[in-house]
Protein backbone atom coordinates (compact mmCIF):
# COMPACT_ATOMS: atom_id res chain seq x y z
CA UNK A 1 0.00 0.00 0.00
CA UNK A 2 1.08 3.20 -1.02
CA UNK A 3 2.08 5.69 2.49
CA UNK A 4 0.71 9.57 2.46
CA UNK A 5 -0.17 10.67 5.87
CA UNK A 6 -1.93 13.87 5.16
CA UNK A 7 -1.99 15.58 8.43
CA UNK A 8 -1.24 15.18 11.70
CA UNK A 9 -2.87 17.04 14.86
CA UNK A 10 -1.18 20.21 15.29
CA UNK A 11 -0.33 19.87 18.80
CA UNK A 12 -0.56 16.82 21.15
CA UNK A 13 -3.88 16.15 22.41
CA UNK A 14 -4.80 14.78 25.11
CA UNK A 15 -7.21 12.05 23.43
CA UNK A 16 -5.57 10.17 20.60
CA UNK A 17 -7.70 10.27 17.56
CA UNK A 18 -9.28 7.30 16.27
CA UNK A 19 -8.78 5.90 12.73
CA UNK A 20 -9.49 3.00 10.52
CA UNK A 21 -7.41 2.34 7.64
CA UNK A 22 -8.19 0.69 4.15
CA UNK A 23 -6.42 -0.40 1.22
CA UNK A 24 -8.27 0.04 -1.72
CA UNK A 25 -10.10 -3.09 -4.10
CA UNK A 26 -8.06 -4.53 -6.86
CA UNK A 27 -10.26 -2.20 -9.04
CA UNK A 28 -9.38 1.11 -7.57
CA UNK A 29 -5.63 -0.10 -6.92
CA UNK A 30 -4.41 2.57 -10.15
CA UNK A 31 -6.81 5.34 -8.84
CA UNK A 32 -6.88 5.44 -4.86
CA UNK A 33 -4.00 4.94 -2.80
CA UNK A 34 -5.63 4.53 0.49
CA UNK A 35 -8.61 5.31 2.64
CA UNK A 36 -9.61 5.94 6.47
CA UNK A 37 -12.32 6.69 8.43
CA UNK A 38 -10.87 8.97 11.65
CA UNK A 39 -12.87 10.59 14.46
CA UNK A 40 -10.89 13.08 17.14
CA UNK A 41 -9.78 12.22 20.38
CA UNK A 42 -12.95 12.88 22.49
CA UNK A 43 -14.94 14.36 19.18
CA UNK A 44 -13.77 17.82 19.41
CA UNK A 45 -12.64 19.72 16.27
CA UNK A 46 -8.81 19.65 16.09
CA UNK A 47 -6.16 21.98 14.04
CA UNK A 48 -4.25 19.78 11.88
CA UNK A 49 0.00 20.10 10.45
CA UNK A 50 -0.78 19.44 6.72
CA UNK A 51 2.38 17.11 5.86
CA UNK A 52 3.70 17.05 2.34
CA UNK A 53 2.38 14.10 0.35
CA UNK A 54 2.13 12.49 -3.27
CA UNK A 55 -1.63 12.30 -3.68
CA UNK A 56 -4.89 14.66 -3.95
CA UNK A 57 -6.60 14.35 -0.76
CA UNK A 58 -10.50 14.18 -0.14
CA UNK A 59 -11.49 15.27 3.53
CA UNK A 60 -15.24 14.63 3.76
CA UNK A 61 -16.27 15.60 7.65
CA UNK A 62 -20.16 13.92 8.22
CA UNK A 63 -20.53 16.78 10.92
CA UNK A 64 -20.27 19.26 8.02
CA UNK A 65 -17.41 20.98 9.85
CA UNK A 66 -14.98 20.48 6.37
CA UNK A 67 -15.25 19.12 3.20
CA UNK A 68 -11.89 19.50 1.39
CA UNK A 69 -9.94 18.34 -1.44
CA UNK A 70 -6.14 19.01 -0.87
CA UNK A 71 -3.71 18.61 -3.97
CA UNK A 72 -0.38 17.55 -3.47
CA UNK A 73 2.23 19.59 -2.10
CA UNK A 74 5.77 19.49 -1.02
CA UNK A 75 5.90 22.48 1.89
CA UNK A 76 4.10 21.80 5.61
CA UNK A 77 0.78 23.94 6.67
CA UNK A 78 -0.94 24.39 9.83
CA UNK A 79 -4.86 24.79 8.82
CA UNK A 80 -6.01 27.62 11.90
CA UNK A 81 -10.01 27.07 9.88
CA UNK A 82 -10.64 23.87 9.03
CA UNK A 83 -10.96 21.88 12.19
CA UNK A 84 -12.62 18.28 10.90
CA UNK A 85 -13.80 16.35 13.62
CA UNK A 86 -15.09 13.12 12.28
CA UNK A 87 -15.69 11.43 8.64
CA UNK A 88 -13.45 10.26 6.15
CA UNK A 89 -10.09 11.00 4.34
CA UNK A 90 -9.31 9.17 0.67
CA UNK A 91 -6.53 9.46 -1.55
CA UNK A 92 -6.19 9.51 -4.98
CA UNK A 93 -3.25 8.98 -7.20
CA UNK A 94 -2.94 11.33 -10.39
CA UNK A 95 -5.03 9.44 -12.94
CA UNK A 96 -7.48 8.39 -9.91
CA UNK A 97 -7.76 12.39 -9.67
CA UNK A 98 -8.51 12.96 -13.42
CA UNK A 99 -10.93 9.67 -13.25
CA UNK A 100 -13.10 10.39 -10.37
CA UNK A 101 -13.27 13.92 -10.17
CA UNK A 102 -13.03 14.83 -14.01
CA UNK A 103 -9.84 17.45 -13.18
CA UNK A 104 -6.07 17.02 -14.37
CA UNK A 105 -4.17 16.41 -10.38
CA UNK A 106 -1.73 19.23 -11.21
CA UNK A 107 -4.65 21.54 -10.81
CA UNK A 108 -4.50 21.13 -7.18
CA UNK A 109 -1.30 20.44 -6.34
CA UNK A 110 -0.43 23.15 -3.29
CA UNK A 111 -4.09 23.87 -3.26
CA UNK A 112 -7.18 23.35 -0.82
CA UNK A 113 -10.78 24.16 -2.48
CA UNK A 114 -14.27 23.05 -1.03
CA UNK A 115 -15.32 19.67 -2.51
CA UNK A 116 -18.75 21.40 -3.18
CA UNK A 117 -16.87 23.41 -5.97
CA UNK A 118 -15.36 20.11 -7.79
CA UNK A 119 -18.07 17.71 -6.90
CA UNK A 120 -21.08 20.07 -7.15
CA UNK A 121 -23.31 21.27 -3.89
CA UNK A 122 -25.82 18.82 -4.57
CA UNK A 123 -23.14 15.81 -5.37
CA UNK A 124 -21.18 16.67 -2.29
CA UNK A 125 -24.83 16.74 0.29
CA UNK A 126 -25.81 13.79 -0.71
CA UNK A 127 -22.76 12.15 -0.34
CA UNK A 128 -21.77 13.46 3.18
CA UNK A 129 -24.96 12.26 4.46
CA UNK A 130 -24.66 8.62 2.92
CA UNK A 131 -21.26 8.42 4.58
CA UNK A 132 -23.00 9.94 8.06
CA UNK A 133 -26.33 7.34 8.06
CA UNK A 134 -23.73 4.42 7.50
CA UNK A 135 -21.79 5.12 11.00
CA UNK A 136 -19.27 1.84 11.04
CA UNK A 137 -19.66 1.04 7.20
CA UNK A 138 -18.26 4.47 5.85
CA UNK A 139 -15.73 2.96 4.33
CA UNK A 140 -17.58 0.61 2.34
CA UNK A 141 -20.12 3.17 1.23
CA UNK A 142 -16.84 5.47 0.48
CA UNK A 143 -15.33 2.44 -1.98
CA UNK A 144 -18.78 1.58 -3.53
CA UNK A 145 -19.31 5.27 -4.71
CA UNK A 146 -15.84 5.34 -5.88
CA UNK A 147 -16.69 2.09 -7.87
CA UNK A 148 -19.82 3.55 -9.45
CA UNK A 149 -18.18 6.99 -9.90
CA UNK A 150 -15.53 4.97 -12.14
CA UNK A 151 -18.23 3.30 -13.82
CA UNK A 152 -20.29 6.31 -14.55
CA UNK A 153 -17.65 8.22 -15.88
CA UNK A 154 -16.15 8.60 -19.27
CA UNK A 155 -13.63 6.23 -18.93
CA UNK A 156 -10.34 5.13 -17.69
CA UNK A 157 -7.42 7.45 -18.81
CA UNK A 158 -5.08 6.41 -21.28
CA UNK A 159 -1.92 5.22 -19.45
CA UNK A 160 1.06 6.88 -19.35
CA UNK A 161 4.24 6.32 -18.91
CA UNK A 162 4.63 8.97 -16.29
CA UNK A 163 1.80 7.49 -14.12
CA UNK A 164 3.84 4.31 -13.85
CA UNK A 165 6.98 6.46 -12.99
CA UNK A 166 4.69 8.10 -10.01
CA UNK A 167 3.83 4.50 -9.06
CA UNK A 168 7.78 3.59 -8.60
CA UNK A 169 8.21 6.11 -6.95
CA UNK A 170 5.79 5.25 -4.44
CA UNK A 171 7.42 1.82 -3.63
CA UNK A 172 9.40 1.67 -0.61
CA UNK A 173 13.10 0.73 0.01
CA UNK A 174 15.92 1.37 -2.38
CA UNK A 175 16.34 4.96 -3.45
CA UNK A 176 16.24 5.21 -7.41
CA UNK A 177 17.88 7.85 -9.20
CA UNK A 178 15.72 9.56 -11.91
CA UNK A 179 18.19 9.09 -14.83
CA UNK A 180 17.92 5.63 -13.85
CA UNK A 181 14.00 5.90 -13.63
CA UNK A 182 14.16 7.62 -17.22
CA UNK A 183 16.32 4.76 -18.55
CA UNK A 184 13.86 1.89 -17.46
CA UNK A 185 11.01 3.77 -19.04
CA UNK A 186 12.87 4.20 -22.39
CA UNK A 187 12.47 7.81 -21.90
CA UNK A 188 15.15 10.73 -21.61
CA UNK A 189 14.74 12.65 -18.24
CA UNK A 190 14.13 15.87 -19.68
CA UNK A 191 10.91 13.85 -21.33
CA UNK A 192 10.17 12.41 -18.00
CA UNK A 193 10.98 15.72 -15.79
CA UNK A 194 8.11 17.58 -18.53
CA UNK A 195 5.55 14.93 -18.35
CA UNK A 196 5.62 15.24 -14.77
CA UNK A 197 4.97 18.42 -14.60
CA UNK A 198 2.48 18.40 -17.15
CA UNK A 199 0.16 15.48 -15.55
CA UNK A 200 1.46 15.52 -11.87
CA UNK A 201 2.75 19.41 -11.30
CA UNK A 202 5.72 18.15 -9.77
CA UNK A 203 8.76 16.92 -10.73
CA UNK A 204 9.83 13.73 -9.92
CA UNK A 205 12.58 14.57 -7.87
CA UNK A 206 10.22 16.33 -5.41
CA UNK A 207 7.93 13.28 -5.71
CA UNK A 208 10.42 10.59 -4.91
CA UNK A 209 11.51 13.14 -1.33
CA UNK A 210 8.02 13.14 -0.51
CA UNK A 211 7.91 9.57 -0.87
CA UNK A 212 10.32 8.75 1.39
CA UNK A 213 9.43 11.35 4.04
CA UNK A 214 5.57 9.49 3.93
CA UNK A 215 7.48 5.90 4.06
CA UNK A 216 9.77 7.38 7.41
CA UNK A 217 6.03 8.88 8.70
CA UNK A 218 4.91 5.66 8.35
CA UNK A 219 7.37 3.63 10.65
CA UNK A 220 7.55 6.83 13.19
CA UNK A 221 4.06 5.72 14.10
CA UNK A 222 5.52 2.21 15.33
CA UNK A 223 6.21 2.62 19.08
CA UNK A 224 9.71 0.67 18.68
CA UNK A 225 11.09 2.51 15.38
CA UNK A 226 14.53 2.94 15.76
CA UNK A 227 15.32 6.33 13.99
CA UNK A 228 18.70 5.03 11.97
CA UNK A 229 16.99 1.88 10.88
CA UNK A 230 14.11 4.17 9.38
CA UNK A 231 16.76 6.46 7.73
CA UNK A 232 18.42 3.54 6.37
CA UNK A 233 15.50 1.17 5.17
CA UNK A 234 13.56 4.95 3.20
CA UNK A 235 16.44 5.71 1.25
CA UNK A 236 18.19 8.55 3.42
CA UNK A 237 22.10 8.55 3.28
CA UNK A 238 22.33 8.64 7.16
CA UNK A 239 20.40 9.77 10.30
CA UNK A 240 21.56 13.33 10.45
CA UNK A 241 20.27 13.74 6.48
CA UNK A 242 16.96 12.29 7.71
CA UNK A 243 16.79 14.39 10.55
CA UNK A 244 17.48 17.52 8.71
CA UNK A 245 14.82 16.68 5.56
CA UNK A 246 12.18 15.20 8.30
CA UNK A 247 12.49 18.92 9.97
CA UNK A 248 12.73 20.66 6.62
CA UNK A 249 9.12 19.43 5.44
CA UNK A 250 7.31 19.13 8.32
CA UNK A 251 8.66 21.69 10.49
CA UNK A 252 9.15 19.05 13.27
CA UNK A 253 11.94 16.91 14.43
CA UNK A 254 11.76 13.08 13.98
CA UNK A 255 10.65 12.58 17.70
CA UNK A 256 8.50 15.55 17.37
CA UNK A 257 6.70 14.15 14.78
CA UNK A 258 6.22 10.90 16.39
CA UNK A 259 4.49 12.50 19.51
CA UNK A 260 2.00 14.09 17.20
CA UNK A 261 1.01 11.10 15.47
CA UNK A 262 -1.66 10.20 17.92
CA UNK A 263 -4.09 7.50 16.07
CA UNK A 264 -5.42 4.46 17.35
CA UNK A 265 -8.10 1.94 16.38
CA UNK A 266 -11.22 2.39 17.67
CA UNK A 267 -12.52 0.35 20.28
CA UNK A 268 -14.51 -2.98 19.79
CA UNK A 269 -17.75 -2.65 20.10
Amino acid sequence: MVVNVHSIPARRQAEPCESVVRTPPPRLGPYVIGCSAFRAGGGAPVRHRLLPVNATVLVIDVTGADRLVTGARSAYGIHTTQRWREGVTVGLTPVGTAALLGVPAREFVGETVELADVLGRRREEELAERLAEAGPRRLDVLVATMEAWLTAGPGSPAATPFAAAWHRLQRPGRRIPIPALAARLGVSRRYLELGFRREIGMPPGRVARIARLQHAVGRLADPAHDLAAIAATCGYADQPHFTRDVRELTGLTPTALCANLQYREPAAG
